[in-house]
């Protein structure tokens, strides 16, 4: 039995309706409907924020630093110091006593933004105090990316050691000249899952800009971040000569040697 005109109608209505849109495009697949530069308003947010203090000794270090990398969030609700006029959220803590120097320090800051082209890292710098509050050195982190088979093993990665026995207290803050600068990021299809795949390309790279906030896991290196930073990409690769001419220059060295007389002798005869 046909099904009646006024069951068809409905259908109808909703094929005219598809037809017009084309596409039915969900909401993950969409490029952003504004471009609205994040890290800008980022900077502004913290410009606004009025400083709790502006001194290493004003700081509190209630937290002992994680014997393994724990995750730690910098965000507009977090505390902010101003650090030789500096203005930055920050992170303290009491280091082990228990702890042999040398020992290193891990850090991952994971991508801040949804869009890996509108995304930017939190750069850490970090600090070391005494007893007495009173620096003992200070050092802007290097990060270098890192793609692991996971969100845990995925990120920007950089190290401090520890090498100076006097050392009592660590202060994570980022600098200005951190958060003027940039990280190295190859592009690949596993920097971001499927929640913006109209973003990913397994061709090209970035530079990631730094920002004022964001995802940040400090702690004792354990063996996944030693491996994660160890294998960590830092700057583009130089290029090279192609694999014909490695393999060319590799058997002649073979045949020949490093001897320039034998060298000009076999051109001698190539000549001929």
């Amino acid at each position: 039995m046909p099904p009646s005109p006024s069951r068809l109608l409905p259908l109808a209505l909703a094929l005219v309706t598809l037809g017009a849109c084309h596409a039915i495009v969900p909401p993950n697949l969409r490029p952003p409907e504004s471009p609205t530069n994040t890290v800008v308003i980022a900077r502004k947010t913290l410009e606004g924020a009025a400083p709790c203090c502006g001194s290493f000794a004003d700081l509190s270090y209630q937290d002992m630093l994680p014997w393994q990398p724990k995750r730690f969030e910098l965000s507009k609700d977090s505390p902010v110091a101003n650090l030789n006029g500096d203005r930055s959220y920050f992170l303290a803590f009491r280091l082990p006593q228990g702890a042999q120097v040398p020992y290193t320090i891990a850090f991952k800051s994971e991508l801040n933004g949804r869009w890996l082209s509108a995304s930017y890292l939190f750069a850490p710098t970090v600090v070391l105090l005494d007893d007495a509050f009173q620096p003992l050195h200070s050092e802007d982190i290097s990060l270098c990316e890192y793609i692991g088979w996971t969100s845990e093993t995925t990120g920007a990665f950089g190290k401090f050691k520890v090498m100076d026995d006097k050392a009592r207290y660590l202060v994570v803050y980022s600098s200005a000249k951190q958060q003027q600068g940039q990280t190295y990021w190859e592009q690949s299809p596993t920097t971001f899952s499927a929640e913006a795949p109209v973003k990913m390309n397994s061709a090209g790279s970035f530079k990631i800009p730094h920002g004022p906030d964001g995802v940040l896991f400090v702690g004792m290196q354990n063996d996944t971040y030693k491996k994660a930073i160890n294998n960590a990409v830092c700057s583009k690769a130089e290029q090279g000569n192609g694999v014909i001419s490695t393999i060319r220059s590799v058997v002649t060295t073979d045949i020949l040697g490093d001897d320039p007389e034998q060298k000009k002798n076999k051109s001698k005869e190539k000549g001929s």
